[in-house]
């Protein structure tokens, strides 16, 4: 009785796990196809990208700062909101944060052919992919790495803005191949933290809902960033 017992709550932690790994895909991809939509939108249109970000005088209006700084805020809001707001709440603020990152990466369509993009959108998936499954299937601590791979990240960010005024192609590209090792690594990483918290039995299905949408937004994140980072090293401009 007691083996039936124990088998019955290995298959339920089984298709719990299934589940909110679901739900945290059908968010990743969710987000994806709304920012893709946008970009591909916004960005095959130069006068409709004119109208919205471009000012009279030529440069960036202040429009384009918003929707470029926008997502970091709003990313702030749904991690340090997930006790506070509604599923309904953190739901919409992950619709406006998909919307605006399509608005931000639709500048991407003005420097980049659209064979690069393609290409560079494929490898991308594989490499994702890939850590994601090791991430997932790895019986290795990865808490370590992903505590480097921030320091590593931080270390970027500053060279990144440095580099704005730098201007140095070379640092850009090392910046570049940096973000594909920071942000393979931590999609392996968070993978295998999510998989941990889908199999907390301490948690209530409201709350494994709210992570699965954290979750996917966060995976939906190293995603792009890894795609920009390949796309900065194979992609081809017009």
């Amino acid at each position: 009785m007691n083996t039936i017992f124990e088998n019955s709550q290995v298959q339920n932690s089984s298709a719990s796990v299934k589940t909110f790994f679901r739900s945290v895909y059908t968010y990743m991809f969710a987000a994806l196809g709304i920012s893709g939509l946008i970009a591909f939108r916004v960005g095959n249109d130069p006068a409709l990208f004119t109208d919205y970000f471009i000012s009279s005088t030529g440069g960036f209006n202040p429009l384009f700062y918003v929707v470029m700084f926008a997502p970091l805020g709003l990313s702030f809001v749904i991690q340090w909101g997930y006790d506070r707001l509604s599923m309904l709440s953190l739901t919409l603020l992950f619709v406006l944060y998909s919307g605006l990152m399509g608005l931000m990466l639709s500048s991407i369509f003005l420097v980049y052919d659209m064979q690069s993009i393609a290409n560079t959108f494929f490898v991308t998936a594989g490499s994702f992919g890939g850590m994601a499954i090791l991430g997932y299937t790895t019986k290795t601590d990865l808490s370590k790495l992903g505590s480097l791979l921030y320091m590593v990240l931080i270390g970027m960010i500053i060279a990144s803005v440095v580099n704005v005024f730098v201007g140095s192609d070379s640092m850009g590209f090392i910046i570049a191949c940096l973000g594909v090792f920071v942000f393979t690594g931590l999609t392996a990483y968070h993978m295998q933290k999510l998989k941990e918290l889908a199999q907390n039995a301490q948690l209530n299905n409201e709350q494994k809902n709210k992570i699965a949408l954290i979750g996917g937004l966060t995976l939906y994140v190293l995603f792009i960033n890894l795609f920009l980072s390949l796309l900065r090293i194979l992609g081809g401009r017009d």
